[in-house]
């Protein structure tokens, strides 16, 4: 079954950024079957892989002047939603992995679990459906992962040592970055 999505871009139209969140819907990646669920550890979400829909999906964001979806009442970690949404427009998925991790140190988990605040926060969501943006998130870290840019960053050691308290995201984040030092 053709989605709208791509039923619409068989006319040959090109996407206008500026109004994609006019005229296009929200699609949001959907559910594995309950049943299926279930029996097993796996994702909930079935990944959508066509690279045109999640063009479509990012292209809806609205480029607002004041992006809710990345602060104190959207993203907790304040992630550079709108411009990484313009990278996947564009298919610059390398430099949007790039702008992923300048706020977040593990999108790859982080990206799956959280409750996506930042689209309760969205704009576009007062008048209708808000942007896709959490599965924007892992649709670049899982591209990141296939191409390979994701990679482990071992840093050069100085001798120092540190301990932290704590095994959750703030705490594997702040090990990370005092890692990344030395």
């Amino acid at each position: 079954m053709q989605s709208v999505v791509r039923q619409r871009l068989s006319a040959s139209r090109v996407i206008d950024s500026a109004r994609a969140f006019i005229e296009f819907k929200r699609e949001p990646d959907p559910y594995r079957d309950v049943e299926e669920r279930v029996h097993d550890w796996n994702e909930i979400n079935t990944a959508r892989r066509d690279p045109t829909e999640r063009k479509i999906q990012a292209a809806r964001c609205m480029d607002c002047g004041t992006p809710f979806c990345q602060t104190n009442t959207g993203c907790p970690v304040n992630n550079l939603i709108p411009e990484w949404n313009e990278l996947v427009f564009r298919d610059e998925w390398k430099e949007a992995i790039d702008r992923l991790h300048k706020t977040n140190n593990f999108p790859e988990f982080t990206g799956r679990v959280c409750p996506a605040p930042c689209e309760a926060a969205c704009v576009a969501g007062l008048v209708d459906d808000p942007i896709t943006i959490k599965n924007t998130e892992y649709a670049i870290v899982d591209r990141a992962f296939e191409e390979g840019w994701i990679v482990p960053r071992i840093p050069r050691r100085n001798g120092l040592r540190v301990a932290v308290v704590g095994s959750g995201p703030a705490g594997l984040a702040a090990a990370d970055q005092l890692n990344q030092k030395g």
